[in-house]
């Protein structure tokens, strides 16, 4: 069971590291490559708005697939998102760069379902610590991943090219880490039983709708904050 959480939140912690360097550097090199100013942060956007529309088939291949092999798929989306941008970013094309930030979405909302497989994990008297360890993980993100945007940033000819390729890498390594995780198998579901109340219906209750608009709202001043600190630092001609 600990060697299983500690893995799982190394992965967590990989999978902050991508977010912290794709958000930093995506509105950087949206400001160098978009046509007008204020499209420079649509790869920002094309990011958040992918993970939203991939979350339904990220539940269709989790229940389908099962944890491993859903995570893993996820992670390889990473893998070919990182080049796909690398790639966009070496032609100057903007809207291919928008576009493998749409699709590395998909990555997003896999990994948003890491804590909440950590509860599979561990026994029920020590659930909420899993959760609470796994989420931990995040920590690793915070640090490793300003210094690696950082430290990657003039590693090539064109800047920031050597992030992407290095977000390549830790895709990687997330990869080798998820595949030494042993996830219960799914729980096999009894003919007849009910599928759980229509989306309709949840939709309606007002905890949902205000639960779905805090999480906006919180969601929308992280992203804020994360977008327009760099290029503001950037502009005002701070390392």
């Amino acid at each position: 069971m600990k060697k299983n959480l500690w893995l799982l939140a190394i992965a967590q912690g990989l999978f902050l590291t991508n977010n912290v360097v794709f958000i930093a550097i995506n509105g950087l090199v949206g400001f160098s490559l978009a046509p007008v100013g204020w499209m420079a942060t649509l790869p920002v956007m094309g990011y958040v708005v992918g993970g939203a529309l991939s979350t339904g088939l990220v539940a269709r291949s989790q229940r389908r697939w099962g944890r491993q092999v859903s995570f893993q798929l996820g992670l390889l989306v990473a893998f070919l998102t990182a080049l796909l941008c690398a790639f966009a970013l070496s032609l100057g094309s903007f809207w291919l760069l928008v576009a493998g930030t749409v699709v590395a979405g998909y990555y997003s909302a896999n990994g948003q379902l890491y804590r909440f497989a950590a509860g599979e994990l561990a026994p029920s008297s020590f659930r909420e610590k899993a959760v609470s360890l796994v989420l931990a993980g995040g920590l690793i993100g915070a640090v490793i991943g300003p210094n690696l945007a950082n430290h990657t940033r003039e590693a090539m000819a064109v800047p920031f090219l050597g992030s992407y390729l290095a977000l390549a890498v830790v895709a990687l390594v997330s990869m080798a880490v998820m595949a030494g995780i042993r996830f219960p198998p799914q729980p096999v579901k009894k003919a007849g039983a009910e599928g759980g109340r229509p989306l309709a219906e949840i939709l309606r209750q007002p905890v949902f709708i205000v639960s779905v608009l805090a999480a906006a709202m919180s969601y929308g001043v992280m992203n804020l904050l994360m977008a327009a600190t760099p290029l503001a630092m950037d502009v005002c001609g701070m390392p």
